[in-house]
C-alpha cells in the first residue's frame, strides 16, 4: 500500500510503498476511502504536542473506507461494510467505560504499531489513516449506513464528534445560554454549530483571522471579533457579566485563560484544544473560590463512537448539521504535505484526502 510518511518532525510528509500484515485476533483491515488532514496531525508534525511519537511515522486519525479483511475472532462488523475509525478504541470493560465514559478508557484496545518499508525500515503508524490501508481493532470500526458518503462520514470520525460533542455530551449546555468560542478552525466551527443545535441564544467566535468572519457565522455564530476586540463585546453583548459557557479550541495558555475571563461567575469553561503538557497556565486560589466558575476538560468530545457516529450522521442526513461545508480542499495523498501547510496557515477548514 501506499502511505504519506514523516522521517522527521518539522519535516515533509512523502509517499512510500509499506507493507502491511494480515489482521490478527480482534483487528480489521480497511480500504480507506477518505481521510481529513487535521490539526492535530499539523501539530504532532511540529512537535508541538510533545516529543513523545516516534518517527518515522504515518500519521491521520479521521478516515472512513470499507471493511476488507477480518482477523480471527472477530464479530460485529463484516467484509464490505463501511466504516468510520474511531482513534479511540474503549475496552467497554474499565471503570470509566462502565461509567458511561469510553473517551477516557483506562485500557484502550491497542492499535497496529508498525509497517515496514523495503523489508526493512520500521515506519510506526500513530493512528495511520493517511495511507490506502490501515488495520485497526474492530472496536475502532465503527459500520454506518452504506448510502452515507465516506468523505462526509470520515469528519466525523473526529472534528465533528470532537467540537459538536463538546457542547452537547461534555457541557450539555442550556438553551437561551450565551456562548463564546476561541478558535475557528474545523473543531471550532463543530462547536459553534453545536451550540446552534443546542439552541445557544448568542454565540460569539473569536479569531485572529477576519477572513474566519464569513464561515464562522454561515456555521451558526451570531458574532465574529478579534481577540483584542472581546472586552469590549463583553461589556456590550453581556454587560460585563460574561458568558455562560466558553470553549477554548486552540490549546494555549493565553486563550485558556481569556476564555476563563471571558466567562461569567458561575460559568462553565470547556478545553477543547489539544495542547501541550508541558504549557501552564496561572490561576489564583481566591479567584477559583470567589467566581465558581467550571474548569472542564473535553477529550473527543466526551463522545461514545458507537453511539455518536450513527447520530452525528443522522443529523447531517436530516439536513440539521453542515458537515460538507467544512470540506476546503479534496487532495490526494501525494498533496498532504501541501495541506498540512495551508492548515498552517489557516487557508482550509478541512484537506480530504480521497482515495480511488
Amino acid at each position: 500500500m501506499k502511505a504519506a510518511v514523516l522521517s522527521e518532525r518539522g519535516g515533509a510528509f512523502q509517499v512510500a510503498d509499506l507493507a502491511i500484515d494480515d489482521p490478527r485476533a480482534g483487528e480489521v483491515r480497511i480500504a480507506l476511502r477518505a481521510s481529513g488532514v487535521c490539526h492535530s496531525d499539523l501539530s504532532v508534525a511540529r512537535g508541538t504536542l510533545g516529543e513523545g511519537h516516534p518517527m518515522p511515522c504515518v500519521l491521520g486519525h479521521e478516515g472512513a473506507g470499507i471493511v476488507v479483511q477480518l482477523g480471527p475472532g472477530v464479530g460485529g462488523v463484516r467484509v464490505g461494510d463501511h466504516v468510520v475509525f474511531a482513534w479511540v478504541s474503549p475496552c467497554r470493560a474499565c471503570r470509566t467505560c462502565l461509567a458511561g465514559q469510553p473517551n477516557l478508557c483506562l485500557a484502550p484496545v491497542g492499535a497496529r504499531k508498525n509497517y515496514l518499508r523495503d523489508a526493512e525500515t520500521t515506519i510506526h503508524a500513530i493512528r495511520g489513516a493517511f495511507a490506502e490501508e490501515m488495520i485497526v481493532p474492530a472496536a475502532a470500526a465503527i459500520k454506518i449506513d452504506d448510502d452515507l458518503p465516506l468523505d462526509v462520514a470520515a469528519l466525523v470520525g473526529c472534528g465533528v464528534s470532537t467540537g459538536v460533542g463538546a457542547v452537547i455530551n461534555t457541557a450539555r449546555l442550556v438553551p437561551g445560554s450565551s456562548v463564546v468560542v476561541f478558535g475557528c478552525g474545523g473543531v471550532g466551527l463543530n462547536v459553534i454549530q453545536g451550540a446552534r443545535l443546542a439552541g445557544a441564544a448568542e454565540i460569539v467566535a473569536v479569531d485572529p483571522l477576519e477572513s474566519k468572519l464569513d464561515i464562522a457565522k454561515k456555521f451558526g455564530a451570531t458574532h465574529f471579533v478579534r481577540p483584542t476586540d472581546l472586552a469590549d463585546l463583553v461589556q456590550d453583548l453581556t454587560k460585563g457579566v460574561g458568558f455562560d459557557y466558553a470553549f477554548e479550541v486552540v490549546g494555549r495558555p493565553e486563550t485558556i485563560r481569556a476564555a476563563w475571563d471571558a466567562s461569567r461567575r458561575g460559568g462553565d469553561v470547556i478545553i477543547v484544544g489539544a495542547g501541550s503538557a508541558d504549557a501552564q497556565v496561572n490561576f489564583s486560589p481566591g479567584e477559583i473560590f470567589r467566581m465558581e466558575r467550571k474548569l472542564v476538560g473535553s477529550c473527543y468530545g466526551s463522545a461514545d463512537p458507537v453511539r455518536d457516529f450513527p447520530r452525528l450522521l443522522n443529523l447531517w442526513r436530516l439536513g440539521k448539521l453542515d458537515i460538507d461545508s467544512l470540506i476546503s480542499r479534496r487532495i490526494t495523498l501525494d498533496e498532504v504535505d501541501a495541506a498540512v501547510a495551508m492548515l498552517d496557515r489557516g487557508e482550509v477548514i478541512r484537506s480530504v484526502i480521497e482515495f480511488a
